[in-house]
């Protein structure tokens, strides 16, 4: 143990001392760093020197260089070159082994300019590098980067199951972070501040660990991993949790029920805290659903019974109990999760829908279609995928940015992106009628430089190029994909880098530097488009 802390604190130190003249990518990133691509935006080279890189990978190295006969356009190029290795550059804070078992590894991954790890961030920062994943045993791939992930996430869940974002493991030597805006936070069950960065209960931390546990087996086949560790045990856990949150507001007799998570915060933003001191939104009961306090934007949900993250937990708990077929010797708990699956999906389809003003075939022109009856015009009205529901009628039929979103719903497996129930929520998802008679997305955000889903986090007028690179990924319309290219492109302010968000009619007004999650999921658009559209990549964009 005393030898295993030793090299650990060795390594830190020699971490630390090799790094102490690489730049603070913080302030790296709000800078335009030569060489200059040829275009017209003359985009800068963000990357850090090869030193200064947090993690090296090879074939990624190789893919980035090869991908430059593949991108026409020198701007777009120099945007893939800057964002898909943005994670592996920059935010793999520290990468290393248990103190308790030299075998386990562990990794710590930051978002980028919040020094914290987000079970929900961590694993799609990885998911970026999926195409490049194989089975490797050694510790200097993406592979050992894979298992640490999910060995770290599985001891985070352990300890605190109901919270969505983590300090480092004291293995790594780095200090916790200090997270003012948690210091009020009244939260049940308890955490420790010296583990926990914030404790946001939300279904989508737990499906994340479903979702690269399940990315990791099916490209590397290593079931023996699974065996090993803690990782049942934190299956376990997430499963009896989501269970636990399936709890409604009342009995039968009307009795207000005890709720096994509650949260309160002192803050002036109602979206920073949940209502009915700390109950949130009353649920039904015999729902079927799983209950989500926050939603992937950290944002407190409206109603509880959030669709995109039900829909996102059910898709991955099929994989997981093929994990445990493989292991073997978990029958009774394989039935379990099929029988939790199945209730939640009959739920997403009967509780998960709502009645809405129908659309004409023209989307994009946002109008309603209405038929006359007698004197006066009825709106028709057509079934979508609800945002959020309570099981006692109420709905929320919008959209946000972040992932899981319902736009979003063809990337996580839980439907195919021609599903006609899908495709006449995303022309809703994508409009904003402005009509007295309803229909659309409250949070699409229109304007010249940016039209894209939004959401409350960071407000009217800011749309997120998360948003449009989901809506490129779940598009087989070249005239859209062209359309949310050229607006990704022209809105970095010159930055060469994916912002959180983008005002709409201002490209200067941006949110977030450094956020390597967007940065990733752009670079594995374009290579999803170098797979299925390879010929939009031959495109100008000057």
């Amino acid at each position: 143990m005393i030898n295993i802390f030793l090299l650990i604190a060795l390594g830190a130190l020699a971490n630390s001392q090799s790094t102490t003249s690489c730049p603070d990518y913080l302030a790296y990133s709000q800078q335009r760093n030569p060489p200059f691509s040829p275009g017209k935006y003359s985009l800068p080279y963000q990357r850090p020197a090869p030193a200064c890189r947090t993690f090296n990978s090879s074939p990624i190295e190789s893919t980035i260089h090869n991908m430059s006969s593949v991108i026409s356009d020198p701007d777009l190029y120099r945007l893939f070159e800057n964002t898909l290795p943005n994670t592996l550059d920059t935010a793999i804070k520290w990468h290393g082994v248990s103190a308790n078992d030299s075998a386990q590894e562990l990794t710590f991954i930051i978002t980028g300019d919040i020094n914290a790890m987000w079970l929900r961030d961590s694993s799609n920062q990885l998911l970026s590098y999926l195409p490049f994943l194989q089975p490797d045993d050694s510790r200097a791939n993406l592979a050992s980067l894979y298992r640490g992930v999910i060995n770290l996430q599985a001891r985070y869940l352990l300890t605190s199951p109901y919270c969505n974002s983590f300090q480092p493991p004291p293995e790594s030597g780095l200090h916790p972070s200090n997270n003012s805006a948690a210091v009020s936070d009244t939260v049940t069950p308890g955490y420790s501040p010296a583990q926990v960065f914030e404790c946001k209960y939300e279904i989508d931390s737990l499906a994340s660990f479903l979702q690269i546990s399940s990315a990791y087996h099916s490209a590397t086949n290593d079931t023996d991993f699974f065996k090993r560790y803690q990782w049942i045990d934190a299956l376990k856990t997430v499963i009896s949790t989501a269970k636990s949150m399936t709890t409604p507001t009342y009995d039968a007799q009307g009795r207000v029920l005890d709720s096994p998570y509650k949260f309160t915060r002192q803050t002036t933003r109602t979206t920073e805290t949940l209502a009915n001191d700390g109950l949130g939104h009353p649920v039904a009961r015999d729902t079927g659903l799983v209950r989500s306090a926050f939603r992937p934007s950290d944002d407190s949900c409206s109603l509880q019974l959030f669709i995109p993250g039900n829909m996102m937990f059910a898709s991955y708990l099929g994989p997981v109990m093929g994990i445990l077929k493989s292991i073997g010797g978990h029958d009774d708990f394989v039935r379990e999760i099929e029988d939790f699956e199945g209730s939640i999906r009959k739920g997403i389809e009967n509780f998960g829908v709502a009645k809405v003003p129908k659309l004409t075939s023209n989307s994009s022109a946002s109008t309603l279609d209405r038929r006359a009856v007698g004197s006066e015009a009825e709106t028709e009205t057509e079934e979508i995928y609800a945002y959020e529901v309570d099981g006692y009628g109420s709905a929320v039929t919008m959209d946000d940015a972040n992932i899981p979103s319902l736009l979003a719903a063809p990337l996580f497996g839980y439907l195919d992106r021609t599903d006609e129930k899908y495709l006449r929520t995303r022309r809703h998802l994508l409009s904003n009628t402005n009509s007295n008679s309803g229909g659309g997305n409250p949070y699409f955000m229109a304007g010249p430089v940016l039209s894209a889903v939004g959401g409350p986090h960071a407000g009217p007028g800011m749309a997120w190029p998360m948003a449009s690179i989901v809506r490129i990924l779940t598009s087989d319309d070249d005239d859209e994909i062209l359309g949310q290219l050229r607006q990704i492109l022209a809105s970095t302010d010159g930055k060469g880098l994916i912002h959180e968000s983008v005002n709409s009619w201002d490209e200067k007004r941006w949110t977030r530097p450094w956020f390597s999650w967007a940065n990733g999921i752009f670079g594995q658009m374009i290579l999803d488009l170098a797979d299925r559209k390879p010929h939009i990549l031959k495109q100008s964009f000057q």
